[in-house]
Parts: structure tokens; C-alpha cells; sequence
């Protein structure tokens, strides 16, 4: 019985309380909500980063439509093939910078060198020169020079015989003109020639810059753009310059910013989509 008592008494004393030394401090209330604080600013800095993202997505497919609109354009008019149209995909990097917004910096493709071919291809199919003609004949026409008659004449000897044949039939309803002096009555007016056609490259801005700008308005909502913030866009193109080439370079950015105001009124539905579209900052710099 002694033996077993020791035993006993023993086993209590090693089961004793933990030392101080070895508990696991209590964290302060203080530390806790820092800690919950720092959690939290962390996971808002991931869901912006990945709002930025699916904007860039956006951004670079506004780009992308807006190429697409320009292709099929000159597609339907030239018959252009379309993957020689555009020089290379769109990119778009997005930032938030502290004390002013949310920046994107957008690459457009060039269209700079393909577009002459479009041009190229409508000459080789005859198109704009039947307008052309056209639009000589009729002036001629109405003027009744017999020496411009001549001229025409000797222009048409150069040209596709079945060209001036196509541009020389009378409208449907119009009287033959035997005289050179004589005007046709009733001629309908000839078509507006395409913007497209006559500058190409500024069909395609003013295309990217629709598309830009319909961007910032329906899909910006998720940015978290303060009343006091910007959204700036910049946009440029990825014109290619030789190495050897002057620093300085006439390329031109396009600058697209609204105020976080203005956006949070077009949100809100307190302006109209077309009055939200003026309060959008243009600038070329």
C-alpha cells in the first residue's frame, strides 16, 4: 500500500498544472481587429485587381468590334480579305492610382498600312472608278462642251470597256440623251460616296472611339470609382518605328476620362446615356 501511494502521489505532481512559460499568450483586442482589418484590405486589393482584369478583357473587345465593324465594311465594299486588315490583337493594361482612379493604357492594332490595300483592291475591281465616271458624264452632260465629249471619250478608250458600258447605261425611267447639251430629267441622285473611302483611318478611330467609350459606360460599374476619382483611357496605336529612327514621332494618343461623379449620375439614372457620352474628356495628346 506505501508503494502504491507513492506511485499515486507522483502521477499527480507530473500532471500538474503548465508553467506559464508554456501557454500560448492571449492575442489583444487590438491586434485581433489589425489582423481582420489587414484581411480584409487584402481580399478588397484581390477583387479589384481581378475587376481591372475582366475590364481589360472588355476594353481590348470593344477594340476588337470596333475592328471588326471596319473590316466587314471594306469587306463588303472591296472584298478584302480580313486578316489584312489589322496588324496584331488588341492589349489593355489597367492601374489604380492612389489619389486619382482607375487608368487603363490600351494598344490599337494599326491600320495604318493595310487600309491601302482595301484601296488598292477597290481600283483593281473597278469600284469608285464606275462612280467617277459617272459623275464626269454627267457633268459633261449638263455643260454640253464638245471638246469634254471628246475628252471622254478618249478616257473611256483606256479604261475596262465593260466599265464604261455599266457607267454609261441610263437609269431605269430616264430618257436616252442624243445631245451633248442635254440634261436627263429625273436621273436619280448618285449615291454619297462611303467616308470609308475617302479616309479610312478615321472611319477606324471614330469607330475604336465609339466602342471605347460605350465600354466605359456599361461596364465600369464594378471598378468601385469613387465621386472624386477619374477613369482615363488612353489609347494608342502600335505603330511600328525602326530603331534608327528620331525619338520623337507623330503618333497620337487618345485620351478618354470621366469624372467618378459623372459616372455614378449615369449609374444611377439620373442622366441619359447621350448626355453621359458629352461629360466624357477627350483629349489628343
Amino acid at each position: 500500500m506505501k508503494g502504491y501511494a507513492v506511485v499515486v502521489i507522483a502521477g499527480i505532481v507530473a500532471a500538474g498544472p503548465v508553467p506559464a512559460s508554456a501557454q500560448t499568450p492571449r492575442e489583444s483586442p487590438e491586434v485581433r481587429l489589425q489582423r481582420q482589418q489587414e484581411a480584409a484590405q487584402a481580399r478588397r486589393a484581390a477583387e479589384q485587381r481581378y475587376q481591372i482584369g475582366q475590364m481589360e478583357r472588355l476594353l481590348e473587345g470593344a477594340v476588337e468590334h470596333g475592328v471588326t465593324v471596319i473590316r466587314d465594311h471594306l469587306h463588303a465594299l472591296a472584298q478584302v480579305q480580313p486578316d489584312t486588315l489589322v496588324s496584331d490583337n488588341a492589349h489593355a493594361r489597367g492601374f489604380r492610382l492612389e489619389g486619382y482612379g482607375i487608368f487603363f493604357d490600351v494598344v490599337v492594332p494599326s491600320f495604318e498600312t493595310s487600309w491601302t490595300i482595301a484601296l488598292r483592291t477597290l481600283d483593281q475591281t473597278d469600284l469608285g472608278l464606275e462612280s467617277a465616271i459617272r459623275r464626269l458624264q454627267s457633268h459633261i452632260q449638263t455643260s454640253g462642251d464638245p471638246d469634254l465629249v471628246q475628252a471622254l471619250k478618249r478616257l473611256e478608250l483606256q479604261v475596262n470597256p465593260s466599265l464604261v458600258t455599266r457607267a454609261s447605261a441610263p437609269a431605269a425611267g430616264a430618257r436616252t440623251v442624243t445631245a451633248a447639251a442635254a440634261s436627263v430629267p429625273g436621273d436619280p441622285p448618285q449615291p454619297a460616296e462611303d467616308p470609308i473611302l475617302a479616309d479610312p483611318n478615321e472611319a477606324y478611330r471614330t469607330e475604336v472611339t465609339q466602342a471605347l467609350k460605350d465600354a466605359m459606360l456599361s461596364h465600369s460599374s464594378s471598378l468601385g470609382i469613387a465621386p472624386t476619382e477619374w477613369l482615363t483611357i488612353a489609347a494608342k496605336g502600335n505603330d511600328d518605328r525602326p530603331r534608327l529612327a528620331p525619338a520623337d514621332s507623330d503618333a497620337r494618343t487618345r485620351i478618354f476620362r470621366m469624372r467618378g461623379s459623372d459616372l455614378a449620375e449615369f449609374l444611377a439614372g439620373r442622366i441619359t446615356r447621350e448626355e453621359a457620352l458629352k461629360r466624357i474628356e477627350v483629349r489628343v495628346f
